[in-house]
C-alpha cells in the first residue's frame, strides 16, 4: 500500500473505526486514542498490508487490543474512584445511542464485542469468528446471548422514554 492509498484508507476509515472501538469499550477519548495508534502501526506496516485483506479489520483487531489492554492496566491501577475528580463525559445528542452503549457495556467483553463486529460492521458471522479467533457455533451463541441481553436492558431502558416521542 503506498502513502496516497494510505492516506485515503486513513480518511475513510478512521471515524468508522473509533465508532466501532468506542461500541466496544465505552469510552470515546480511549477509542480515538487506540485507532490512532493502531493507525500508526499500520503505517509502519503499510508496504505489507494486504489491500485485499481487509486492512480495516488489521486496523480494527489492533486497536481493540490496545483498547482492551490499556483497560486491564487502568483497573489493576485504580483505586476506588473519587467522583469528585471523575472526568465529565462528552455530551451525547442521541438518546438510542447513549442507551446502546450503556446497555453494551453491561455484556461480557467477547459478546460485546461480536455484537458490534456483526451489527455496526456488518460483518459476517463467518468474518466475526476470524477476526476474534473464535468457532462460528462460539460466535453464533454470544451473538444470540448477547442480543437477549441486549433486548432486555433496551427494552427497560426505552419504556421510559418511549412516551415522550
Amino acid at each position: 500500500m503506498d502513502e496516497e492509498t494510505f492516506d485515503a484508507f486513513y480518511q475513510t476509515s478512521f471515524r468508522r473505526l473509533v465508532g466501532q472501538i468506542y461500541a466496544m469499550c465505552g469510552n470515546l477519548t480511549e477509542a480515538q486514542d487506540c485507532v490512532q495508534e493502531a493507525f500508526v502501526r499500520a503505517w509502519d506496516k503499510r508496504r505489507t498490508l494486504d489491500t485485499d485483506q481487509s486492512p480495516e479489520a488489521w486496523v480494527r483487531t489492533v486497536a481493540y487490543r490496545l483498547a482492551v489492554s490499556r483497560w486491564r492496566k487502568a483497573r489493576k491501577a485504580l483505586l476506588p474512584p473519587d467522583r469528585a475528580h471523575a472526568p465529565i463525559a462528552p455530551p451525547e445528542p442521541d438518546v438510542t445511542r447513549v442507551a446502546l452503549a450503556r446497555a453494551l457495556q453491561t455484556l461480557p467483553a467477547e459478546q460485546r464485542r461480536a455484537i458490534v463486529l456483526h451489527h455496526l460492521c456488518d460483518l459476517s458471522v463467518a468474518d466475526v469468528a476470524h477476526e476474534v479467533g473464535a468457532p462460528v457455533g462460539t460466535v453464533k451463541a454470544r451473538l444470540s446471548r448477547g442480543r437477549a441481553a441486549l433486548a432486555l436492558l433496551l427494552a427497560d431502558d426505552t419504556s421510559e422514554e418511549s412516551h415522550h416521542g
